[in-house]
């Protein structure tokens, strides 16, 4: 690949970025205001710690390991080849798969009223499909035309939530702002930072688009580390001013478009409709960079033998098969399933592959540097999210705890259950 197709370190910051602040911070933010109250600004502070523990073994790993595969090629150099490689091959697939009809749906949700079009499921399913064809033609021309794309999204979304935070903090209550530490609220924080703390999972998205990178080894930990460092203080100067401008009862009632209610206070309706672009953009943005990542991820795991070997036709109409395969399949979960529940395991999936990505490095230090007992002390402190995730699950949203059991113990069976008909050998690496 010529120079100028590589993903540039701005190109790939920008990805991160568009696809974590996509994921979360219009579509779940009053969901996070009811669960922490005036501590929201202190979860974010939280989540993003437990996001550097982990992006510090991806930058490690990712510097030496480059791989469209990411965080699989990271643990298969670690606990080499296994069912539960395999099967977290296919977990990290289907979550892109899954998080695209996501972010397809709420583009849909906030776009036709914004036009004044009644949402049927006839307008919904054309403005679904529509999207995702969009993108999945822009993803056909290249990492390039990806990577300049996401880019300016990024920039005018960033932009909207500028404003947001420069006019609104000077009109901020501090009074709402300062936390709370009762039992109650640090156990609010607690859940609410485990449930953010997956909003920042798009900086693995850098190790997935690894092999299209200009020089891998030095922007690979440069583009983690800036795009966790910008999220993380997007969010927190967002919470600031949201708390802070508007009743805490009010921003959990509006809950879907909380940001667009917040900013009515001191941008009337034009912040509600600056605000409500924003969304429209942050769910583009995440598409746009989830179905990239997502179609670097089937086509990897397939030519190194994790997903049916029909995937592996690197040519179909011009481009690489998984990216079409990735896209259909989302078309049909965005059509033919309501994937509320689905898409709230998400973050369970994320979790456990998280921990085996550390405990890939903790095996691998030696080989690929990196401090063992920071990395040991960092697999600890994941375990601890990722029950308490569960417990979270299990008191407010019991299906999707059944729901994160089966999936992963799904993935695991499929994976076994290909491995024993193919009877093929998953190999990363292979001699060429």
């Amino acid at each position: 690949m010529k120079k100028s197709k590589r993903l540039s370190l701005t190109e790939a910051v920008a990805m991160a970025v568009g696809t974590m602040i996509g994921a979360s911070i219009f579509s779940i933010f009053g969901v996070g205001a009811a669960i922490a109250g005036r501590n929201l600004p202190l979860a974010f502070v939280l989540s993003g710690i437990f996001a550097f523990l982990v992006a510090y073994s991806y930058a490690t790993l990712g510097s030496k390991i480059v791989s469209n595969a990411g965080p699989i090629a990271f643990i298969y150099k670690g606990i080499g080849d296994s069912v539960i490689t395999g099967a977290l091959g296919i977990l990290m697939w289907m979550s892109y798969v899954v998080s695209i009809a996501m972010f397809a749906k709420g583009f849909t949700g906030y776009f036709l009223p914004l036009v004044h079009v009644t949402p049927t499921p006839v307008t919904n399913g054309i403005v679904e499909v529509g999207l995702i064809a969009v993108f999945t033609a822009l993803n056909f021309f290249g990492s390039k035309a990806v990577g300049r794309a996401e880019f300016y999204i990024v920039v005018a979304k960033l932009s909207v939530l500028g404003i947001f935070i420069l006019a609104g903090f000077f009109t901020i209550k501090i009074q709402r702002c300062i936390p709370e530490f009762d039992a109650n609220h640090l156990k609010g924080t607690l859940n609410a930072a485990v449930l953010f703390f997956l909003s920042y999972m798009g900086f693995g998205l850098v190790t997935n688009a690894s092999e299209n990178m200009e020089d891998p080894e030095r922007n690979v930990p440069r583009a983690i580390y800036i795009s966790v460092a910008i999220v993380m203080f997007v969010y927190v100067s967002v919470a600031l001013v949201a708390i802070g401008n508007l009743p805490l009862d009010e921003l959990i009632k509006a809950k879907d478009n909380a940001l667009a209610i917040a900013a009515k206070p001191f941008l009337g309706n034009l912040g509600f409709f600056l605000l409500s672009i924003g969304a429209l953009l942050s769910t583009t943005s995440a598409l746009n960079a989830t179905l990239y990542g997502g179609a670097n991820i089937a086509y990897s795991l397939a030519r190194e033998g994790t997903l049916p070997p029909v995937f592996e036709r690197k040519v179909w109409f011009g481009s690489i098969e998984g990216l079409y395969i990735t896209a259909g399949l989302s078309v049909l979960f965005v059509l033919l399933f309501d994937i509320g529940a689905i898409a709230s395991i998400i973050s369970v999936i994320y979790t456990v592959i998280y921990i085996f990505v550390l405990l890939s490095h903790y095996r691998l230090t030696d080989v690929y540097g990196g401090n063992r007992k920071f990395v040991g002390f960092n697999i600890f402190v994941l375990v601890g999210v990722f029950f308490a995730l569960l417990h979270y699950q299990w008191q407010f949203a019991r299906s999707a705890f059944y729901g994160a059991l089966f999936t992963l113990a799904g993935a695991i069976l499929l994976e076994w259950g290909y491995r024993l008909v193919s009877k093929r050998v998953y190999s990363l690496f292979p001699e060429r």
